[in-house]
């Protein structure tokens, strides 16, 4: 299986060891056949030569001419499975770097272009600027094979590799460069504990023999269902020819990569099951004829499959180490897979060459590249997923699809493509309805009666710091700058529905009349001090995590003394060592309903403009809600139809109190994070069953439900669950989790992906977060308006001397050392 297949490069890792691999360095030569205590080995056996092993090959044996370096390949040397490579200029620099002879050789063939064309519904849509580089996967070889030639490295073609645990016996190291399904890797297994996941779409790798004039990607919807066509140049025209996707005559010298990719469902019902590689290659080309401008397609032992992420807990075992797609795999739709194994082969050179033993050079290696992938891994695992459920997005306007489109694996962002494309990036704004100079997030929503000036929520973020339920100065200074801060919308913490509903002894509540009169005093300011600006309550009940100590003191664990007893809707403790809670009765479900209701009257009282129940993160509403906790067998658990039961109850009953025109928002854990947990598609039937009682808007946030969970932390991590819910259950959502930038909130909300972004850690750092968004977009306008106090400080101050004289001439000769 082909390693790359490109579309948005990747941004490299700067600093890395391309930057530190010179062209000059040598290293001195070891004793032959014997381990080197230094780490520089001398007996080196690379199993595999696609370009990460070649490569890597290359680099071992210039650093050190006199090593022994031997590549193992089954295949021949013009044997290859795909056709085009994509390297970001990131990786040619460092392969500049390492070595300037491949650079030069690479150079030589590339084709390069600026342009991403997307076409749907008939409508192309082009946005430039973005640098592409591709040549041939035979061509890259070939270089390669040259370059391992001159340098005098032993490869072996149509030869399979010695068994790995005979390779690490007889060699100093052991470069497992074999692909996917590594022999090495399997060997040993018990080791490098691999993790594959397979998913949900079927591609086939092909070619044209014309060239694109830019990236395509092409959307077909077919009665059988979507389907997406990528394509892009890797080898130039002839002379006398331009790059087009218009027959122009022969041109032989021009190719280009083409890629088919459908959902296995719609692979089955249009029938390519059942085709053979050239029944298959002829109706792809049948399927895009107006992108291939009616040209056929051809095959090279093309076959459709499923693309599998690898993971691997460990990348080493004794002088065994694992590179490129052997060691993890990105998907082709953000075109990593020779770029991350090049990486790999620079990496591990410059660790082999900083590092005193073998052991600890593996070990930097590891560490050094674990983050890369990592991160890569994440943004291609976003991307897939866009592919996989494109047809969520197919009705969105034209220009805002291929926004989407571009912004997919959140690596490219609104500000990314404003520089590439301003003319694109204006077009995509104009479209959505901002006004001449208006960043997305700066676009007013409404809600009900409420209209919020932007997009930016102060996410609910509990305090821990209130007397009896009482909030005080405290509360009123945190929310205050805050309100005063630009945001349209802040969120108080959790506020408990009763004293033993508290998380712990500093919850908030509205229990009280004197709690609600104090609650008053704090929207009083917000309405006064900052018009515009709207508070929102977060009512809830801890359930079975409750009764625990401050955060700062042991999150989650039980008070020392002073516990008071918990309830839940299973008697199921949240951790071992944490209280058992009591499983509620019909009549206590009643007291706890009749809790929210009066709650809700007191928030009305109080002046919130917008109340938000909490059914997330294990407390008592989201305990109802999840399998893991819910193991009732009465009309409250069981089917997801009966673990709403309860929520939609409370909700009707707060729904009934609380002001008509006044909006209601639901804040949900999306997934459990845990097997047997909260799904997707349940998440989505639970947004639907709220919206459909008057939900207003989703919150969508994930977790927090199981001590067990494994969360996949990332960069807008929990944002795909709010897109999923707002494109399926077709209710305004809103973002939350690691949003942390004015250009990620632009990008979510000029994509479709949510209808408000709140961020909580972003606004502890910074109170006055949103102005300062506004002023670092050059922004002034009704959407962030600047407090009248604060107005002098709507400019960033000046830092440091501005008016020294600026350096004309520049004096080259011998140095002169004073």
């Amino acid at each position: 299986m082909p390693s790359t297949r490109g579309s948005v490069p990747d941004p490299g890792a700067p600093g890395g060891a391309d930057q530190r691999l010179r062209s000059g360095a040598r290293a001195p030569a070891p004793h032959p056949h014997a381990p080197d205590d230094r780490g520089r080995p001398h007996r080196i056996a690379i199993v595999g030569g696609g370009p990460g092993g070649l490569y890597t090959a290359a680099l071992l044996k210039r650093l050190a001419p006199d090593r022994e370096v031997t590549v193992y390949e089954r295949n021949a040397p013009d044997d290859t499975f795909g056709f085009g490579v994509v390297l970001s200029d990131e990786t040619l620099g460092g392969i500049e770097h390492a070595d300037p002879a491949v650079h030069e050789a690479l150079k030589a063939h590339f084709v390069r272009w600026d342009d991403i064309d997307i076409v749907h519904r008939g409508i192309r849509h082009t946005s430039g600027g973005h640098r592409f580089a591709a040549l041939g996967r035979r061509r890259l070889l070939g270089i390669l094979h040259d370059r391992c030639r001159d340098l005098g490295v032993d490869l072996r073609f149509r030869t399979e590799a010695p068994p790995p645990d005979r390779l690490a016996r007889t060699h100093d190291l052991v470069v497992a460069a074999d692909g996917v399904h590594s022999a090495v890797r399997e060997a040993h297994r018990d080791v490098f504990r691999p993790h594959v996941t397979s998913h949900r779409c079927r591609y086939i790798w092909l070619a044209a023999d014309f060239a694109f004039d830019a990236f395509r990607f092409e959307i077909a919807e077919t009665e059988h269902g979507v389907m997406q066509l990528h394509g892009y140049p890797y080898s130039r025209p002839s002379p006398d020819q331009q790059p087009s996707t218009r027959p122009r005559g022969p041109q032989h010298e021009a190719a280009s990569t083409v890629i088919v990719e459908m959902r296995e469902e719609v692979w089955r019902a249009a029938g390519f099951d059942a085709l053979d590689e050239t029944e298959s290659t002829a109706r792809c080309a049948k399927i895009f004829a107006d992108a291939l401008g009616g040209r056929p397609l051809r095959s090279n032992n093309s076959a459709w499959t499923t693309f599998r992420t690898v993971v691997n807990a460990r990348w080493s075992h004794g002088n065994v180490v694992l590179l490129g797609d052997a060691a993890h795999t990105a998907h082709f739709s953000i075109g990593s897979g020779t770029k991350l194994a090049v990486e790999d082969a620079l990496a591990l050179a410059a660790c082999l060459e900083e590092r005193p033993t073998l052991r600890e050079a593996l070990g930097a290696y590891e560490e050094e590249r674990r983050p890369v992938v990592a991160s890569t891994q994440r943004a291609a695992r976003a991307s897939l997923e866009w592919f996989e459920d494109l047809g969520r997005y197919v009705g969105q306007p034209p220009r805002r699809f291929a926004f989407n489109l571009l912004t997919r694996s959140r690596r490219v962002t609104h500000g990314n493509l404003r520089l590439r494309d301003a003319g694109f990036t204006d077009s995509v704004e104009r479209e959505f309805g901002c006004p001449p100079g208006t960043p997305p997030m700066f676009t007013p929503l409404r809600l009900r009666g409420l209209t919020l000036r932007n997009r930016v929520v102060v996410s609910a973020m509990d305090m821990y710091s209130a007397d009896d339920g009482v909030p005080g100065d405290f509360h009123l200074v945190h929310l205050g700058a805050r309100a005063l801060g630009g945001a349209a919308l802040v969120m108080t913490e959790m506020v408990c529905v009763s004293a033993e509903g508290r998380i712990t002894p500093g919850c908030t509540g509205l229990y009280t009349g004197r709690q609600g009169g104090a609650w008053r005093r704090i929207t009083d300011f917000v309405h006064d001090s900052a018009p515009g600006t709207a508070i929102g309550v977060q009512l809830g009940h801890s359930g079975r995590k409750g009764s625990t100590r401050l955060m700062w003191e042991g999150m989650d664990e039980p008070l020392p003394d002073g516990n008071w007893p918990l309830v839940a809707p299973s008697p199921l403790p949240y951790r071992p060592g944490s209280q058992t809670p009591r499983e509620l009765t019909r009549a206590q479900l009643t007291d706890v309903r009749q809790q929210f209701r009066a709650a809700a009257e007191r928030a009305a009282h109080a002046g919130f403009d917008l109340l938000e129940l909490h059914c997330a993160h294990g407390y008592l509403l989201s305990g109802f809600l999840s399998p893991l906790t819910n193991h009732r067998t009465d009309a409250y658990g069981g089917s997801l139809e009966r673990r709403l039961r309860f929520p939609l109850e409370v909700f009707d009953a707060v729904r009934e109190v609380w002001p008509a025109e006044r909006p209601m928002t639901v804040r949900v854990s999306a997934t459990d994070w845990a097997e047997g947990g909260t799904s997707g598609e349940e998440a989505v039937r639970i947004a639907r069953a709220f919206a459909a009682h008057g939900a207003d808007a989703i919150d969508v946030s994930t977790g927090q439900v199981v001590a067990e969970e494994r969360p996949e932390f990332g960069r807008s991590y929990q944002t795909p669950y709010a897109d999923r819910i707002r494109h399926e259950a077709g209710v305004p959502v809103i973002a939350v989790g690691a949003i942390s930038s004015w250009d990620d909130v632009n990008s979510l909300i000029l994509a479709g992906r949510a209808d408000l972004c709140a961020l909580g850690r972003p606004h502890l750092y910074d109170p006055q977060w949103t102005l300062h968004a506004a002023a670092e977009q050059g922004y002034d306008g009704p959407g962030a308006p600047w407090p009248a106090p604060y107005r002098a400080g709507s400019r960033p101050p000046r830092t440091g001397r501005t008016d020294a004289p600026r350096p004309r001439l520049t004096l080259h000769g011998p140095r002169q050392d004073v």
